[in-house]
């Protein structure tokens, strides 16, 4: 396998919102030129191509055009923070029994 092409696949296949997938740089490439111009013109997408572009022709892990397909693809989305899936590591003491040094006044 040559470390440079467009026929270099990812580490991990690019699912996409309707269940394809993008499993080369070339079918990643693809996908960006088919967008909509007003989307294709969004810098993410520009980011994303360049990163395709850098890595099919210099070489590198194909690991950096995943990173910029999947954050054009999911640009827009707001991640939310869910505090009830897990419990703080901490146990009932507050911060309060506790002084400057670090030691437990309880």
């Amino acid at each position: 396998m040559t470390d440079r092409g467009w026929s270099r696949p990812f580490d991990e296949p690019i699912p996409l919102p309707r269940g394809r997938q993008l499993v080369t740089l070339q079918d990643a490439a693809e996908y960006i030129m088919e967008l909509p111009e007003a989307e294709h013109g969004a810098a993410e997408w520009q980011a994303a191509m360049e990163a395709l572009l850098l890595v099919a022709d210099l070489g590198g892990p194909t690991m950096f055009a995943r990173i910029g397909m999947m954050r054009a693809l999911n640009r827009g989305r707001v991640r939310e923070f869910n505090s009830s899936r897990k419990s703080p590591h901490w146990g009932p003491a507050s911060w309060r029994e506790i002084d400057e040094d670090g030691l437990d006044l309880r």
